[in-house]
């Protein structure tokens, strides 16, 4: 893999499928307005962290797309691995440090108040922190840099749940590493999400 500095952002997508994105959304406003509005996230996830100055890698969760938004002289593509999400993060991120990265941040793509400057400053924070977390309103978390694997982050936790940030908190506390947190910024994962963002705020 080529990279140009000792920075490099992963970006965790799901492959826009109708009905295997945003399934709690389509709950309620149907599976083909859930993937459109799935589609329309990750244009904006592409466009926040197209300009940032690192390395950038789309992590694809079935099958790499060569003819997508994600243009290649710009992004590096890879796929996920590992049975559950905690396992694929940390394949991930032991990928990265393999290549040679000292600071590897990791994304989703749900979040539409993220912006380049949170990962921005996600990077800077790692100049003095081990690890930097940004906290997603519903208890998990948008975002995670680390300077160095730590196995613990990612194995036997609640993924998908409101107690999964406390958890990931507890355990950098119960090993003394050093962690930061960014501001606190909400997900789309549910209509009342969408319909609280002003993105999504005439969509019905």
């Amino acid at each position: 893999m080529k990279y140009e500095n000792e920075k490099v952002l992963m970006i965790f997508v799901k492959n826009p499928v109708r009905g295997k994105v945003k399934t709690r959304l389509a709950k309620t406003i149907g599976e083909e307005k859930a993937l459109a509005v799935y589609n329309d996230m990750l244009k904006y996830t592409c466009n926040i962290t197209r300009n940032i100055d690192c390395s950038k890698v789309v992590f694809y969760s079935d099958f790499i797309d060569n003819n997508d938004l994600w243009e290649e002289s710009v992004f590096q593509k890879e796929i996920q691995t590992g049975k559950d999400l905690g396992e694929r993060m940390k394949n991930s991120f032991r990928l990265m440090f393999g290549y040679g990265f000292k600071k590897v941040v990791i994304i989703g793509s749900d979040c539409l108040e993220i912006s380049s400057h949170i990962i921005d400053e996600a990077f800077r924070i790692l100049d003095y922190k081990e690890v930097v977390i940004g906290p997603a309103s519903d208890g998990g978390y948008y975002l995670m840099g680390l300077k160095q694997i730590h196995d613990s982050l990612f194995d036997y936790k609640s993924w998908s749940t409101s107690s999964l940030l406390n958890e990931t908190i507890e355990e950098l506390t119960r090993e003394g590493v050093g962690f930061s947190l960014l501001p606190e910024l909400s997900d789309i994962d549910e209509e009342q999400d969408m319909l609280n963002h002003n993105r999504f705020g005439t969509v019905k």
